[in-house]
């Protein structure tokens, strides 16, 4: 599929979670994308990979819908950006990603929140409705997730999302530039959320 494609959305793609509402990241979001991300760099670089030189830029943005969009034509991830439904402010963004079918019907998940967003339930609204969707439709059977042992709050965020802490994951990710321990989390879905 082209990248104009992703433009159109299915509707089976728009999720909608407490105070939050989800869709695929669209071109046209690239301003609030950038400008959120820009505002959130010291929040958000500590605990990501290393971002491209360019990665705030079109090009940067651009790069990154067509591997959204990879994923999404071959089943292997599904990408949101995560909304405030007072005021349509993009919040942060959720992804599945890591889809593997078979016998393991798993996804990874990850996600991430701005500054002005932390702390005010937005991440976790969306983080469930991700969730729901991976039951239903795409009819995963678990979903699992990791962060450092020093982010507590996105430990946190996963205990009251219904995971549970699995194991733990000596230079799990290479995260900031170095090989980072991680604690490990799953969740069986079905399970109540």
């Amino acid at each position: 599929m082209a990248l104009l494609d992703w433009t159109r959305i299915d509707p089976v793609y728009r999720l909608s979670g407490d105070g939050v509402l989800l869709r695929p990241p669209q071109t046209c979001d690239f301003q609030a994308w950038r400008d959120l991300r820009a505002a959130s760099r010291d929040d958000l670089q500590p605990w990501e990979p290393v971002w491209p030189v360019d990665d705030l830029t079109r090009i940067g943005f651009r790069r990154r819908m067509s591997a959204y969009q990879r994923d999404l034509d071959l089943g292997l991830g599904y990408a949101f950006f995560v909304f405030r439904k007072s005021d349509e402010a993009l919040v942060g963004g959720v992804a599945l990603s890591n889809v593997r079918r078979g016998i393991a019907q798993t996804a990874s998940l990850g996600y991430w929140a701005g500054k002005p967003y932390l702390r005010r339930g937005h991440t976790l609204a969306g983080v469930k409705a991700v969730l729901a969707f991976a039951q239903k439709p795409l009819g995963l059977h678990r979903v699992e997730a990791a962060c450092l042992p020093t982010n507590i709050a996105s430990g946190g965020l996963l205990i009251k999302a219904g995971f549970k802490e699995e194991g733990y994951a000596p230079a799990y990710l290479k995260i900031n530039g170095e090989w980072r321990d991680h604690r490990l989390f799953g969740l069986i879905l079905g399970t109540p959320i």
